[in-house]
């Protein structure tokens, strides 16, 4: 019979895992978060063309990564279940599956200009947009790879090395950006189409950074070895777990891509502001996403073991530990809201003034959204340990394209709250999502699990 860990127990073991976690997340958003401020500083138009550009970079990097987060409950339940084989072929079905993703996604980003017109966006932000997909979009297949890997590793919770290399490749990117976006240190002064190459290049050291740890410090999985050769019956496996997370992950960043276009109807200068607003929530949004990514580990052990005591008491800590986090993310966003904007414009900005006042009250509804968004991915993740991927794309879909979109469309512009209404929509949606996803954990996967049965 298992030992049932005490509450403190079960914080200490999520903290202990997912700090790491939040870390590496943080320093990955630090890669976007310094493109924006950069491009921010470039010129507002360079900045809105990005916004647009990496949203849908973003949206086809999270399509493909389906597979890689089916990798991390997989390898923690074979983990669990000692079963190192089982935790190589499915960790190398994850690399092909990506593979073939970014294969299929590269053409769209190369010729993306034609897309971004039916947006209904201005011709400039077209442009430029169309310029920093042309070379950002080669760097989808290696940045795949790496989310397989560091799934791999976080779910044998090794979370320090994924949380070292990605600090690594930050700092990488941040002084090729500063470089090459501004024509610093002798190199030229390329723009968006720098920005695009450090993003490229960042993701090449992270690649190169994961492998050299995997193939030195875990010898015993021989990761790479005939590589070439097919395991059809896991790559099924994988494909079954991982392509409901694919369209689950699809449904929610492309409400987020929804929101971007409508706020691109609303004009450049209301653009700018929704995407500094996007990566001040997305930074906080990174502690949940490494809370939800501990919960997946921690159930997926659990899962391996049937042991539903530990999987109930772990889920009610780490749902705690994001609505913690979330109270103290409300309080920064309401009270100080201007000088989070603010740093990312700078003083002599001709649209500074026009820029803080929409993005004051974009931030305003973000921090209060928070409390819902945090809430629902935590519930996925635990869903993800538990290898529970279909019924949660269908509430995912249901959610955010179902009522997210239209309401963000409502509020936005039918009843003309602009940019404030398209926010409003966005956490009514995610709400929802949190929901449904919680009720399907706790009153139908759990007692499934409690009486040893599959999950309906």
């Amino acid at each position: 019979m298992q030992k049932i860990m005490s509450t403190p127990a079960h914080a200490r073991a999520i903290a202990i895992l997912g700090l790491p976690l939040i870390g590496g997340h943080l320093a990955q958003m630090a890669i976007g978060v310094t493109d924006t401020v950069m491009l921010g500083w470039y010129g507002v138009e360079a900045l809105a063309a990005v916004t647009l550009a990496s949203t849908f970079f973003f949206v086809l990097f999270i399509f493909g990564s389906g597979f890689a987060s089916a990798v991390m409950p997989m390898v923690a339940s074979f983990q669990a279940e000692k079963d190192e084989t089982s935790i190589r072929r499915a960790t190398r079905m994850g690399l092909w599956l990506s593979f073939g993703f970014g294969l299929l996604a590269l053409p769209l980003m190369i010729f993306s200009a034609p897309i971004l017109r039916l947006m209904g966006q201005e011709v400039t932000v077209v442009t430029l947009g169309a310029e920093y997909l042309r070379i950002v979009g080669w760097g989808i297949l290696p940045a795949l790879f790496v989310m397989v890997l560091k799934s791999y590793l976080a779910a044998l919770e090794r979370t320090q090395v994924v949380l070292w290399i990605t600090v690594l490749a930050a700092v990488c990117n941040a002084l090729v950006n500063y470089a090459l976006i501004f024509g610093n240190w002798g190199a030229p002064e390329l723009g968006v189409a720098g920005a695009a190459i450090a993003s490229v290049t960042t993701q090449v050291i992270s690649l190169v950074g994961v492998v050299l740890y995997v193939r030195f410090a875990m010898p015993q999985h021989d990761l790479f070895r005939r590589l070439w050769g097919a395991d059809w019956d896991m790559l099924a496996r994988v494909f079954h777990l991982g392509w409901p997370i694919s369209i689950t992950l699809l449904s929610e960043v492309g409400l987020f891509a929804a929101s971007a276009v409508m706020m691109g109807w609303l004009g450049t200068v209301p653009l700018a502001a929704h995407g500094i607003a996007v990566q001040l929530a997305g930074l906080t949004f990174m502690v949940h996403l490494g809370l939800s990514n501990a919960g997946t580990v921690r159930a997926g052990n659990a899962y391996g073991r049937m042991d539903a005591p530990n999987l109930a008491r772990g889920a009610r800590v780490v749902t705690a530990m994001s609505l913690m986090f979330s109270m103290v993310t409300v309080a920064f966003f309401v009270l100080f809201p201007g000088f989070f904007i603010g740093i990312y414009i700078l003083e002599d900005e001709p649209a500074r003034a026009e820029i803080l006042q929409i993005g004051v009250g974009i931030l305003f509804m973000a921090g209060f959204f928070q409390l819902v968004d945090g809430t629902q991915v935590i519930a996925l993740g635990v869903l993800r340990g538990v290898q529970d991927t279909r019924m949660p794309m269908i509430y995912a879909a249901i959610s955010y394209w179902g009522i997210g979109v239209p309401m963000s469309y409502l509020l936005g512009f039918t009843l003309g709250f602009g940019g404030m209404g398209v926010w409003g929509g966005l956490g009514i949606g995610l709400g929802v999502a949190a929901i449904f996803l919680n009720l399907r954990f706790w009153r139908t996967v759990l007692p499934a699990i409690r009486q040893q049965q599959p999950v309906a």
